[in-house]
């Protein structure tokens, strides 16, 4: 049988419908942070790029918009482009928050050191006038910078001042001091008597001790609870997890332990000399 014959006629043009791209990605106006961004559709992103940890976001109206992919950390850099908050970046800050909490306990540990220092114990000690200051050509200055300090004994002090002309000006200054010392100048140096202390002025100066170490301990404490604001305000952007903050904070606390027993060391340390008879 025959077959029929097809003749080859011209293809047909067939009108195509262009649909517009579909968007890959959706992300709110705001979405700062990062926490929200799945609620919204008001952005219908159609392409990226990215680079480092930028990625650059457009969307139909050509603007632009950064976003982290894989983490929630995003930090806005200007109008319109948004940057995620690197591992490094999120650990260089916690750094800084433990080394400045650490620096400043340090501070006040040094801080009653000195006080301690400053209160006379029946035995000479240079230290005992660190905290005295002079008005030095009208400049106040510590004592111990414009003068040579030694104990010759265990009952008195010698002060020796590079600048002789000083010698009226640190005499008045150590009578003016709240050390109840009483100068000996010769013209060449300043000699000091330390008496013993009677029962009573020991307890005197015990109760002071113990005060100064209360408020060092305070101290210590209101460190702690500034650092650890630091740390949920890094929580509350997102760059720290619940879980994270408090390991951190934990590890704030066993800092804080051991500050607070270099104060009660001291503080035993300055007890026994003050009652030791």
């Amino acid at each position: 049988m025959a077959i029929p014959y097809l003749s080859a006629a011209p293809p047909r043009s067939i009108p195509l419908r262009l649909n517009p791209p579909k968007a890959l990605l959706s992300i709110p106006d705001q979405c700062y942070g990062g926490s929200h961004y799945a609620k919204s559709l008001s952005k219908n992103v159609l392409s990226w790029c990215s680079a480092a940890n930028y990625v650059r976001l457009q969307d139909g109206s050509s603007k632009f918009f950064s976003k982290s992919l894989g983490t929630k950390h995003l930090v806005k850099r200007r109008t319109g482009v948004w940057r995620c908050a690197t591992i490094e970046e999120i650990e260089a800050e916690k750094s800084l928050i433990e080394k400045d909490a650490r620096e400043r306990m340090e501070k006040t540990v040094e801080t009653i050191r000195a006080n301690f220092n400053a209160v006379r114990t029946g035995r000479a000690n240079p230290a005992m006038l660190d905290r005295v200051e002079v008005e030095y050509y009208g400049t106040p200055v510590k004592l111990k910078s414009i003068a040579q300090i030694s104990a010759p004994d265990g009952s008195s002090l010698l002060v020796q001042p590079y600048d002789k002309s000083s010698l009226k000006t640190i005499e008045k200054a150590i009578v003016n001091s709240d050390l109840d010392l009483t100068p000996n100048n010769d013209g060449e140096v300043i000699r000091l008597s330390i008496p013993q202390l009677t029962s009573e002025r020991r307890k005197e100066l015990s109760k002071v001790v113990a005060k100064q170490t209360e408020e060092g301990k305070v101290a210590i404490r209101n460190i702690r609870r500034d650092a650890i604001k630091a740390y949920e305000k890094l929580e509350k952007e997102k760059k720290l997890s619940e879980d994270n903050a408090k390991d951190l904070s934990s590890d704030l606390q066993k800092v804080t332990d051991e500050f607070m027993k270099k104060i009660d060391s001291m503080y035993k340390q300055k007890e026994k000399e003050l009652l030791k008879v």
